[in-house]
């Protein structure tokens, strides 16, 4: 059985690369943000170019193992925390802790119910579904994102699902820097900031995505 340090760097660890994952997916996908016709074009080459890439696809294969890492050991944490009486995080020093930090495992569930939801309809239609084909035969993910797009109640999820994940970032952040050790003053306020910035861009970038492509995407 892992320790609690072991589980805590184990969430760290995890938590942070799918931050930067985040961050690549989010670089990619803003070209949606493109006029219609370019973006049809631009987003199907770069899904394209990501579909036959074999690094990209070793990636996923950690992405996907992080994924339930994060999940299961968070669970785990939460239900020992639970279990003892205490919140998700207790090192907080004498503070009152912040809401979105007593209730990350909530938070988390949120963003996975999401996760499935959104690996459904694109992932899972995407690689064994029938998503639909461009002139030369081949799988148009832009339109199968604009069809999925078009669709209000997916984007009133979408957005709701994106200020989860600021919040979780926001805690998720600033807890992988004590755990790492960097819980300094020197250091501790500057990732506090950038963490709280980086949440921020992200989650309202990514929130803005499906609000864009519905107003604007025929």
């Amino acid at each position: 059985m892992l320790s609690t340090l072991s589980r805590k760097m184990l969430m760290c660890l995890t938590g942070l690369f799918l931050s930067f994952f985040l961050l690549i997916h989010f670089l990619g996908n803003l070209q949606l943000f493109l006029p219609p016709e370019q973006a049809h074009l631009q987003f199907n080459a770069y899904s394209h170019f990501l579909s036959g890439n074999i690094l990209i696809k070793m990636v996923s294969y950690v992405l996907y193992a992080s994924i339930i890492l994060h999940a299961v050991d968070g669970l785990l944490i939460t239900l020992k925390n639970k279990k003892s009486g205490g919140h998700y995080q207790s090192e907080n020093r004498g503070r009152a802790s912040k809401w979105y930090s007593r209730n990350m495992g909530i938070l988390g569930t949120l963003i996975l119910i999401f996760l499935v939801i959104h690996f459904q309809n694109f992932w899972y239609v995407y690689k064994f579904g029938n998503p639909p084909l461009d002139a030369n035969g081949n799988k148009d993910l832009y339109i199968l994102v604009v069809t999925v797009f078009k669709e209000w109640w997916y984007v009133i999820i979408y957005v709701l699902s994106m200020a989860a994940l600021c919040y979780h970032l926001i805690h998720g952040i600033h807890s992988a820097a004590r755990t790492l050790g960097l819980f300094h003053p020197k250091f501790v306020k500057w990732f506090k900031t950038a963490g709280i910035v980086y949440s921020v861009i992200i989650s309202i970038g990514f929130a803005l995505m499906p609000v864009y492509v519905f107003f604007t995407a025929h």
